[in-house]
């Protein structure tokens, strides 16, 4: 009987490890995984911009819009997309390869996700557009980035002398990769027909105005998380959306 007593303190011990393993493990749990840990390899971050000429107007998408007229390919994979993947428009809004882009964000490679969010405007259109990765042409620039730091402001660039920055409307959001399963990426359309002026938001603006709910969680979000607007301009929920993935 003695011989079997000295043995429980170790099972005891044996259990508790096993239990925290199991937690520690178990799919959805914060900090499930340390950096550098995730399966996913590749988050490619498709960034797609559209235009009228006749509303002299550009607007961006990173995920297809709750319509589904305007798309954007943003995906997680195993491989690196080197092309940006984006639908044709609808006739009145068509795509504007150039300015589109895309960035293949190793989640590797540290443990945060920087997503930052750079505001365009033209005084001479009253049109602005956001970037989250650089345009094609490298005229207009967004610093997005997974990195061992977490950022704190956003890393743009000064636009091409007729499109400036604004960055008050611009903004950086950090998101842990080691505190859940799912990134949620949020856009958040809004329009002022003042203007006809269209712009998005996948991060909220600096001032907090207008919002987006991007983030990291256990659970997917099915529903985009966005302000109202500011009075002037208003959320437009059919060109909003949101797209869960998984880095289990």
């Amino acid at each position: 009987m003695r011989q079997k007593g000295r043995f429980k303190p170790w099972l005891a011990a044996l259990a508790a490890t096993l239990s925290t393993a199991a937690l520690l493990l178990a799919p959805g749990t914060a900090h499930a995984r340390g950096p550098g840990q995730v399966a996913a390899r590749y988050l490619n971050l498709h960034q797609c911009m559209y235009y009228s000429a006749s509303a002299t107007n550009h607007f961006t998408t990173v995920v297809p819009s709750s319509d589904g007229r305007f798309l954007a390919g943003t995906n997680v994979s195993a491989t690196a997309d080197s092309r940006p993947n984006c639908g044709a428009g609808d006739g009145n809004y068509g795509l504007v390869p150039i300015l589109s882009g895309v960035k293949a964000l190793d989640l590797r490679a540290g443990r945060y996700l920087n997503v930052h969010q750079c505001m365009y405007y033209s005084a001479s259109t009253t049109n602005h557009f956001s970037t989250v990765v650089a345009s094609s042409d490298g005229r207009f620039l967004a610093g997005t980035n997974v990195s061992t730091t977490a950022d704190s402001r956003p890393n743009c660039g000064a636009g091409d002398g007729n499109y400036q920055l604004v960055p008050i409307l611009s903004g950086v959001k950090t998101l842990d990769l080691t505190t859940g399963r799912y990134v949620n990426l949020h856009q958040c359309m809004y329009y002022w027909g003042g203007a006809a002026n269209h712009f998005s938001t996948v991060v909220p603006s600096r001032d907090g105005r207008f919002l987006a709910g991007t983030n990291i969680a256990a659970t997917a979000d099915s529903r985009p998380n966005c302000g109202p607007g500011d009075g002037r301009y208003a959320l437009v929920p059919l060109l909003s959306g949101v797209r869960a993935f998984s880095l289990a």
